[in-house]
């Protein structure tokens, strides 16, 4: 799951990213509403963490301008401000949590799990299921039968959104955007690559379920008769 921070205090930004990163979200940090506005708008996060007293853009304008592109990603708006009437208005932007500097480590993990928790298709976090497929986000296992391998942890990222959005096609630049990061370098070929990977794995567990590939579209899953 990846998480998009906006907070202009560097200090604060990176203790969230490692607090974050420690607890299984691959974060990514922005230090103005600018490019926190850019990068929310690409689609690739499920939470954005945003902080009210932002450079060239505060955080009310960036939610605004968010919500007005159609965007639903939950978003958490993190301030110092305390005033009901800034609560009041970060709520009628479209936020969907308001949580007030200082805040507890424990309190923030827990809202996010709770926004995570109402897009239906991400209730049950831990465990997966697809065809004859099984995968664990504790354990990083991706079993079929009593069959099991373990991933990687950008193969996990892949089979994760493949399994999530079952026979929905994925595009190579969805894949590139989620799995590695929106100021990532890496190339379309760095997706085929593990594609690969993954297509062994499945051969090795004997699984029914493919990886299809959609012509200069993407990729999607598939299970075919036993």
């Amino acid at each position: 799951m990846r998480v998009l921070i906006v907070e202009d205090e560097i200090r604060l930004a990176a203790t969230l990213q490692d607090l974050l990163e420690l607890n299984g979200y691959t974060a990514d940090v922005c230090h103005d509403g600018e490019a926190g506005l850019d990068n929310a708008m690409t689609a690739i996060y499920d939470v954005v963490i945003l902080d009210v007293m932002l450079p060239k853009l505060d955080g009310f304008t960036v939610l605004r301008r968010l919500r007005a592109s159609g965007s639903a990603t939950p978003v958490l708006m993190l301030t110092a401000r305390s005033e009901v009437a800034d609560r009041v208005e970060g709520l009628d932007c479209g936020a969907d949590y308001y949580l007030t500097k200082p805040f507890e480590p424990k309190e923030l993990l827990a809202c996010i799990r709770a926004l995570t928790r109402r897009q239906p298709e991400l209730r049950n976090t831990d465990l997966l299921e697809y065809g004859d497929l099984k995968l664990e986000k504790s354990s990083f296992a991706l079993s079929c039968g009593e069959r099991s391998v373990r991933l990687s942890r950008k193969e996990f990222d892949m089979m994760e959104l493949l399994m999530l959005n079952r026979e929905i096609v994925l595009t190579k630049e969805n894949l590139l955007l989620k799995i590695w990061g929106y100021e990532s370098d890496a190339e379309d070929n760095n997706v085929e690559v593990y594609i690969s990977f993954l297509r062994k794995k499945l051969d090795h567990l004997h699984s029914r379920v493919r990886i299809k590939t959609i012509r200069m579209v993407g990729y999607c899953l598939e299970t075919g008769a036993a």
